[in-house]
């Protein structure tokens, strides 16, 4: 029996009809997407998905008898800049729990601005950092061009302005045109995951599949052809990389006299600092930052498997070579207190009940909810950016402060 979990029934729809789903006994499930989001209905989400949700959640997840065998991401969002990364936590929360993961993004969105009109690429870096993904894990994360008006009007306005030149289906309006190749593609991929799953166990691996692997070298000569490797791309331009003991120096501001940094952060020489230059807030920063993680700093499949550090910063930093120190500007009015009022909020709201005094305090229908919160904390209850800064983050510096982790 298969399972497809969504957050639009439009597009699950748009999968079953399209995809050998149709054929199959299957049901259909909506996604909570977290405690923060969904407090009523997300405690009663398999324990094996919240390993998946942890950090934020996909489109659809497909399961066959209660394991997890794809997640699907599905944006139709301009891929300039930091944008093409705003998901990407969700394709790297699947693949790091072994799921293989798809990321369906358009080449270029028409985007009409006050000025202008034009269309705008996808960012290059966005194949480069899924490829390491896969390197690192040897589980699929592939990409699929949503279909557009790109490649026949690439010099001249679409017609279909209102809808930013994207290709919809005509029978799930919501969802990608099913006739693109690229979409064939993706069915394609999809009926042969569905495949290998009623198979049971397989000797050879997903990754070793044909289908994957042309798909994969198919991504790799994208990033070629659109530049990837003839200069910086962001979030790369972001970063500054600062010799880790002027980073120890700033943290010691906090610190009293004799306090001892643990093996973690003192372990690497350099620290890898992604600045952003704007008040404390959520997307589209975190995904960039859990990309930078793969791009510039993982080497292996935990936070712990890093040969640098990767710090956040809010506002640009500057970096001291004589003195061996770092200045963080604070033109933006970003603070520490930004964060920990994220994080206090949690508590004060009520949304963790982990504050009841006693049984009698909690309604009916907040015991299950409670016992999952006596199990994982408040870890889903804080919002989305907090849960994926911290997760990424060995540090997070402020004008007026910093937290870090040392094990």
């Amino acid at each position: 029996m298969f399972r497809i979990w969504y957050s639009t029934q439009d597009l699950a729809n748009w999968l079953i009809q399209n995809t050998n789903l149709a054929n199959y006994p299957h049901t259909l499930s909506r996604l909570a997407e977290s405690d923060a989001n969904n407090p009523s209905q997300f405690h009663r989400m398999p324990g094996h998905l919240k390993n998946i949700l942890y950090l934020d959640a996909p489109d659809i997840i497909i399961e066959k008898d209660g394991d997890p065998i794809v997640a699907i991401e599905v944006s139709k969002e301009a891929g300039t800049g930091h944008n093409a990364f705003q998901r990407f936590a969700r394709i790297a929360a699947a693949v790091e729990n072994g799921v293989p993961a798809v990321y369906i993004y358009p080449e270029a969105t028409f985007i009409t601005r006050q000025t202008s009109q034009r269309w705008d690429r996808i960012n290059p870096n966005i194949f480069y950092a899924m490829e390491r993904l896969m390197q690192i894990y040897n589980i699929p994360a592939l990409l699929f061009y949503h279909p557009t008006y790109y490649r026949t009007h690439s010099n001249v306005r679409p017609t279909n302005v209102h809808t930013k030149g994207l290709r919809n289906d005509q029978n799930f309006p919501s969802a990608p045109d099913s006739n693109d190749p690229e979409m064939r593609e993706f069915f394609n991929l999809i009926n042969l995951i569905l495949s290998r799953s009623l198979r049971g166990r397989v000797a050879l691996p997903l990754i070793n599949e044909r289908l994957v692997v042309n798909r994969r070298n198919w991504m790799q000569q994208e990033y070629m052809n659109k530049g990837g490797n003839t200069r910086q791309w962001s979030p790369d331009t972001a970063t500054i990389v600062v010799p880790t003991q002027a980073l120890l120096n700033f943290l010691r501001r906090f610190l009293p006299p004799n306090y001892t940094f643990g093996d973690l952060l003192t372990s690497r020489d350099d620290t890898v600092i992604y600045q952003i230059d704007a008040r404390f807030r959520g997307d589209p920063y975190p995904g960039a930052l859990s990309a930078l993680d793969y791009m510039r700093c993982r080497v292996g499949k935990t936070y712990e498997d890093r040969d640098k550090n990767l710090a956040l910063a809010w506002e640009r930093v500057h970096y001291d070579p004589s003195n061996q120190t770092i200045a963080i500007a604070s033109t933006k009015e970003s603070s520490i207190n930004d964060f920990i009022s994220a994080l206090s909020s949690v508590r004060a709201s009520g949304r963790c009940l982990l504050g009841a005094p006693n049984f009698s305090a909690l309604r009916g229908y907040e015991i299950p909810r409670y016992y999952m919160q006596a199990r994982y904390g408040c870890m889903f209850t804080k919002v989305k950016h907090i849960r994926v800064y911290s997760f990424f983050a060995d540090v997070i510096l402020f004008p007026d402060g910093a937290v870090w982790r040392e094990g």
